[in-house]
């Protein structure tokens, strides 16, 4: 990753969401700087990137004399929470030969309403099927309720479901995949992604089999806060708390980075074998190698300013099928 370092906004953003928010989604700045040091993000780069956070609405901030706390909004949290659901879900979403709809109808939506809700739609995987229209063969029900509503749209567009009727002759629906997404770049991401990353778990498991330990691992991060997984080595070290917290964000962040591009679509509409499973199960099998250890520097700085900051709820140990 040296190559591509991770922008410190959306840095911030990944640290939030795989660290921040299973510990109750607030953390103070002195914290915050702690957590982004070993990336080479400095205290003006870190205010500057909460302060555009802000801005669009993704956090709130709060002051108590000098010191100042962040927490994501109570509007952006189901966004969170729906993006990082998807990031630690396995990817096995079935067809039951159905296509989600949304149809806006002539004059229903202003011009800007229109360019939010095809923002909005993209984001969540859908397509424009034909003018007017976006469609998703396996859109979440509870998502695009959740859209609609923080648009202002309830109740002014058609959502509908349709299938193909057997007693007509008619091309599949499942052609309308090849006309509404670029599945080939989306396999080159998660291909890109296993070639970055799997080095890294090759020597978390050499070092593991060396030591009888799951947390050694010679990967340092370069000076400019970045770690580059090929060059990740067994070494005789034990793998540091921070050091596990610096590889755990930057597997997340890249992963996260290939999913923001991922429709997900159904296995039944997808090439087999499709890399997208072996990008999720390669990625799980290293959180699962570091992910304790990484916790154990998080909670040291979340602490260092509040000796109360609550441990990872519950829900944090059901990622990717299970961390314990």
């Amino acid at each position: 990753m040296t190559s591509d370092p991770p922008r410190s906004k959306s840095l911030v953003v990944t640290i939030f969401g795989d660290a921040i928010v299973p510990h109750g989604g607030m953390v103070w700045l002195g914290s915050l700087i702690e957590l982004l040091a070993p990336f080479g993000v400095n205290e003006r780069l870190l205010r500057t990137s909460v302060f555009r956070l802000a801005q669009e609405g993704w956090l709130g901030a709060q002051r108590d004399g000098r010191r100042a706390s962040y927490a994501i909004t109570p509007s952006a949290m189901a966004r969170f929470v729906h993006a990082y659901r998807r990031i630690y879900a396995p990817p096995n979403v079935h067809w039951d030969g159905s296509w989600t709809l949304v149809l806006s109808g002539d004059g229903a939506l202003s011009a800007s309403e229109r360019a939010a809700l095809r923002k909005e739609l993209l984001w969540e995987g859908f397509s424009v099927v034909a003018p007017g229209i976006m469609g998703h063969p396996a859109a979440d029900a509870a998502a695009l309720d959740e859209l609609l509503t923080r648009l202002g749209l309830a109740g002014k567009l058609f959502v509908v479901q349709g299938k193909s009727m057997r007693q007509v002759s008619a091309r599949p629906l499942s052609d309308l995949v090849a006309q509404g997404w670029d599945v080939a770049a989306v396999a080159d991401g998660y291909n890109r992604f296993v070639a970055q990353f799997e080095p890294l778990l090759t020597a978390l498991r050499a070092t593991a089999l060396a030591h009888g330990d799951d947390t050694t691992l010679a990967a340092s991060p370069a000076e400019d806060g970045t770690t580059d997984a090929a060059d990740a080595e067994a070494c005789d070290e034990p793998l540091s708390p921070e050091k596990a917290f610096v590889l755990r964000t930057l597997l997340v962040h890249a992963y996260r980075r290939v999913q923001l591009h991922d429709p997900q679509l159904p296995v039944e509409l997808l090439p087999t074998p499709w890399p997208g499973a072996l990008a999720y199960d390669l990625a799980r099998q290293i959180y699962l190698l570091i992910y304790a250890a990484a916790e154990q520097h998080i909670d040291t700085a979340l602490r260092r300013e509040d000796a109360a900051a609550p441990a990872a709820e519950a829900a944090f140990f059901d990622r990717f099928g299970g961390l314990n």
